[in-house]
């Protein structure tokens, strides 16, 4: 099989023309989005924050209460081997809002090496960066987000309503979401005090605001076709949460008590969303994904067993680290109840919801869309491609792929080639490398053409050593 071959970033006509022709000013109105039409869907995607493969209840988890995400799973189609972009916050939401592998895509990590915004140095989207909702928004959708962005600063030119949303409340910035009980949030570019946590106050619970700006939201835009991205922020800490529900007698360190209640609180609300679909007849023209933006951020091991049965946890390219949730509803079109093991990620975001929504999909897109495999038609290609990540830590530069069965680890500096056969290792325990060499070549081969160089992080992929 030869390694696939995709333009770098800077070659992306499509994407250049786009931003010539159609920029999206935060003042711009958005276009008339027409009534709901069966076969283009209102999109609903809601991606939890350090939401772990095995803290729903579909996914083996026994202690904590997800009712509504375990109906929505009775209801729609449940995948076993869906992956994030990446194993931490910002380049995974860079890769789900663009549709380029963390070889491609402009946010790689949470920090820059170089160059970025502030102490942090947050490197935002720029320009020329085509985002799904610019997509949808150009195809007659109306586009809102809340919750968590973590893709551009205030003032720069990432910000969601410079990347295609109408309407936007949230964290710009992924240090600020840890803070539930905030002094201020951002309503479109406008920077919001909270009255009721100003003085040390604790008032106004972030995620509780976030909630009713979706059903609020849903309500207005019940004649409109839309497409609404909760990126909500629980289960990721601080671990602060409202109420412990029934878990506060548990015999449990203290943050899995608060861990296990604010995906308890997360599911009470996807409930509250589902019966407002319901309520105002939209339930059969809306798909909802769900779903989270990496790994969980702590193993629980013996008590919640947040990841599942993997190895690794948030911030490593081991499955534990990239291995998410993802359950999609749509009476009708989707069979409900039924589980697939069809291996896709977030680059695959883009053109599935670009398909959904009529939209056009630009050059450079390293994702394919998984809407056959929604209505439940066979696609081969999902089990035969390459997914990629890349990663840039104090560990150094990693590389990662998952090709098939096999999944497929390189680390700068090392000459050792990781490779594990899923099928009959899902733990990633027995390094098989040596007894499959073509396969090590192959990867190899396509670790050095999956990463094009970034401005803002600088490495050389060790595949290039050998």
């Amino acid at each position: 099989m030869k390694p696939l071959r995709r333009p770098a970033p800077a070659r992306l006509p499509f994407a250049a023309a786009f931003a010539a022709l159609l920029p999206l000013l935060p003042a711009a109105p958005a276009p008339a989005a027409g009534p709901a039409d069966p076969m283009r869907p209102n999109i609903i995607f809601l991606m939890a924050d350090d939401l772990g493969w095995g803290d729903v209840g579909a996914y083996g988890q026994r202690h904590i209460r997800t009712p509504h995400a375990d109906q929505l799973a009775r209801e729609g189609l449940r995948f076993t081997d869906v992956y994030a972009g990446g194993s931490v916050c910002a380049p995974s939401r860079s890769v789900l809002m663009t549709g380029q592998h963390l070889g491609h895509t402009r946010v790689r990590g949470n920090s820059g090496m170089t160059g970025g915004v502030g102490e942090q140095r947050r490197v935002p989207l720029e320009p020329g960066d085509v985002t799904v909702a610019m997509l949808l928004r150009q195809a007659g959708y109306a586009t809102g987000i809340t919750g968590k962005w973590g893709l551009g600063e205030p003032g720069t030119t990432g910000i969601p309503n410079r990347k295609g949303f109408d309407e936007w409340y949230g964290y710009l910035n992924q240090a600020h979401a840890h803070t539930y009980y905030t002094d201020h949030l951002w309503r479109n570019e406008e920077r919001v005090t909270l009255q009721g946590n100003l003085n040390g106050q604790t008032k106004e619970y972030s995620h509780d605001l976030f909630a009713e700006f979706t059903l609020d939201y849903v309500r207005r835009h019940r004649d409109r076709r839309f497409f609404l991205y909760l990126a909500w922020t629980l289960p990721h800490g601080k671990y602060v949460v409202p109420s412990l529900e029934t878990y506060g007698d548990r015999d449990w360190p203290q943050d899995y008590k608060v861990h296990a209640a604010m995906v308890t609180r997360l599911d009470r609300d996807l409930g509250r969303l589902m019966a407002l679909l319901r309520e105002l007849g939209l339930d059969d023209r809306t798909i909802v994904f769900f779903c989270s933006d990496n790994g969980g951020v702590d193993r629980r091991e013996n008590v919640l067993d947040s990841v599942g049965p993997f190895r690794g946890k948030k911030g490593v390219q081991y499955e534990g680290g990239l291995r998410v949730p993802m359950i999609v509803r749509w009476p009708g079109r989707v069979r409900g109840g039924a589980v697939s093991s069809a291996p896709w990620y977030y680059a695959d975001v883009l053109p599935t919801l670009a398909e959904l929504g009529g939209a056009q999909v630009p050059g450079g897109v390293d994702g394919v869309s998984v809407v056959p495999t929604l209505l439940g038609r066979e696609q081969p290609e999902l089990r035969t491609r390459k997914l990629y990540w890349e990663q840039y830590s104090g560990g150094g530069f990693q590389q990662s792929a998952r090709w098939g069965r096999w999944k497929g680890h390189l680390q700068a500096g090392r000459d050792q080639f990781e490779l594990y056969d899923l099928e009959q290792d899902q733990l990633e325990a027995r390094n098989v490398a040596a007894a499959h060499p073509e396969v090590v070549r192959e990867l190899r081969a396509f670790f050095t053409q999956a990463h094009v160089p970034s401005a803002n992080w600088h490495v050389r992929p060790p595949a290039e050593k050998h």
